[in-house]
């Protein structure tokens, strides 16, 4: 769909399975904010906090839970949990462009195996033996090497590289700028020098993953780097050789996961945040930003949290020497204690 196209109000919600409150044959041409939309566009109220918004939006009609639906006498469509609704919504009036066909521009190797309806932009180029799903369109520019699997309604957009032997799921969506299975961060020291250990492995990459801008995925040593499905990056990640990464994790801008490191289902890494090598990450493990994990955490569910918060330059300046103390002070204070019970008879 596209931003041009236009729905009945009664047409979002039959597309949204919501309760539609007011004129059903009301014209919706795409999505605004409490503060933005005008009387064409769809709205939504999802926080608490912007219900006094809801009073002055000059939106057509409002996405919003049936609790506050006395709140508006605007059209309205009941759902309960808005925010959720709201997505599903945005892809009615997606106006992503997208290539048609295959452009004369493409380079295509004979053995390569493409599904019904695949699209390919200007400048690609498919390797040998590639398989490409029914439905999916890489964008131009997209680079796929020899023995890459892509399932079926995949989106490469411009600029992607897919090395050999990468396999990827259905409905994934990676973003410019994106490198999937370049060779991991291996070398063996030698008299001063390095010496390369060849990646062997591949990339193995699951179902619904949306993976960001600028984003690297490296491929295994050996075995190969697993990302689960419903897995997301954002812009600027990476994950490195032999990762594995469970169904439904969520990783934030500028993370990053050294090799080996096994992480459950439905974790999430804050942005910034640092993950050592050969650790394990137990499901539902919640990693904050700027967060420097170091050993393994055990405990599904837990949260963990490092780096110093915002303060005054003179205060952390002041906070930072402190800190180099703390050994001293623990010797001192450990000193103290001993005498202490000696002197207690202890």
């Amino acid at each position: 769909m596209s931003q041009s196209s236009t729905y009945t109000l009664g047409e979002i919600a039959e597309s949204l399975q919501l309760e539609c409150v007011g004129d059903p044959s009301l014209r919706i041409n795409g999505l605004g904010t409490l503060a933005s939309a005008d009387s064409h566009q769809l709205t939504f109220l999802a926080n608490p906090k912007y219900q006094k918004q809801l009073a002055d939006t000059k939106a057509g009609a409002v996405i919003l839970h049936r609790d506050l639906a006395a709140g508006t006498d605007l059209p309205k469509l009941l759902s309960d949990n808005p925010y959720l609704s709201f997505a599903r919504a945005t892809a009615l009036f997606d106006d992503t462009p997208s290539p048609q066909g295959i452009h004369p521009s493409a380079v295509v190797a004979a053995t390569a195996q493409l599904g019904k309806g695949v699209s390919i932009g200007a400048n690609v180029v498919v390797g040998e033996h590639c398989r490409i799903g029914a439905g999916s369109a890489l964008h131009p520019g997209v680079a796929l090497s020899d023995n890459v699997q892509i399932g079926e309604g995949c989106v490469l957009f411009p600029g992607v590289t897919v090395y050999h032997r990468v396999k990827i799921g259905n409905d994934v969506r990676v973003h410019s700028g994106v490198v999937i299975g370049a060779d991991g961060f291996g070398f063996a020291p030698s008299g001063g020098a390095w010496n390369k250990i060849y990646q062997l492995g591949g990339v193995q990459i699951g179902d619904r993953v949306e993976i960001g801008a600028g984003t690297t995925i490296d491929r295994g040593a050996l075995d190969d780097t697993i990302i689960g499905n419903d897995v997301i990056f954002d812009s600027q990640v990476l994950i490195a050789h032999n990762v594995v990464i469970g169904d439904g994790s969520a990783f934030a801008g500028r993370s990053a996961v050294a090799g080996s490191t096994v992480i459950g289902k439905q974790c999430t890494v804050g942005g910034g945040a640092g993950i050592v090598g050969h650790l394990t990450i137990a499901d539902r493990v919640h990693v904050t930003a700027c967060t420097l994990v170091t050993k393994s955490i055990t405990e599904p569910g837990a949260s963990f949290s490092s780096g110093t918060p915002m303060m005054p330059t003179s205060d952390w300046r002041k906070s930072a020497v402190r800190f180099s103390q703390l050994d001293s002070l623990s010797k001192r204070l450990g000193e103290i204690e001993k005498l202490l019970n000696k002197n207690s008879g202890n």
